[in-house]
């Protein structure tokens, strides 16, 4: 059974049988809420109903835990990490369907020994320019895969309120001695894009 995280909650990344897990995918997903209409004839003619949002899920792949350099950023502009550790599957640009909207995988034993840390986040792209936030969002989680057995390992749903947050630190995956770990972070940011959580994690 796959573990419910809360949020800051810590756990070792283990296959079920206790084994070390190598080889992982990280999943994340959300779906745009219904949107409530303010009254008046244009609302009523046009309903409440769900604006498209384009949440974009990216990686940061740290040294020493900062992140130092812009080819360790993983997201829809850069697929493939140069390790070929940690590949993500590509733009989901509704967050319509089930399950997953967007997925990246990582091979723990091809990262380079320097690096020590992945910080996954989500934001919302051009949410300025198009007035949307976190609030505008529902159901969001992160949720971590054995890729061998497609075991749901561990889930964190993103439940607090993020209204007016423009970026999500989801979760971050980290070496602590010789073991794996997954920390359920869950923080909203103001953050406009990735050039500012850069800056925060630098």
């Amino acid at each position: 059974m796959a573990v419910n995280l809360q949020k800051g909650q810590k756990v070792s990344l283990k296959k079920s049988n206790g084994k070390k897990l190598t080889r992982l995918m990280v999943g994340l997903g959300w779906d745009a809420a219904e949107q409530k209409s303010g009254g008046g004839f244009f609302s009523n003619l046009f309903g409440s109903g769900k604006k498209n949002i384009d949440c974009d899920a990216s990686v940061f792949i740290c040294q020493g835990g900062k992140f130092v350099d812009k080819e360790d950023l993983v997201y829809f502009g850069n697929l493939e990490h140069k390790s070929k550790a940690v590949k993500h599957m590509g733009d989901n640009l509704t967050g319509e369907g089930e399950g997953d909207d967007e997925q990246i995988f990582i091979d723990l034993d091809k990262l380079p020994s320097q690096y020590d840390k992945l910080i996954f986040v989500v934001n919302i792209y051009k949410a300025v320019e198009r007035k949307q936030h976190f609030g505008m969002i529902k159901n969001a989680f992160i949720r971590i895969i054995d890729d061998e057995t497609r075991e749901e390992l561990c889930r964190f749903n993103l439940s607090d309120d993020y209204s007016n947050m423009l970026s999500m630190i989801a979760g971050e995956v980290y070496r602590y001695k010789d073991e794996w770990k997954f920390n359920a972070v869950g923080s909203g940011t103001t953050d406009t894009g990735l050039s500012t959580l850069a800056q925060r994690f630098a």
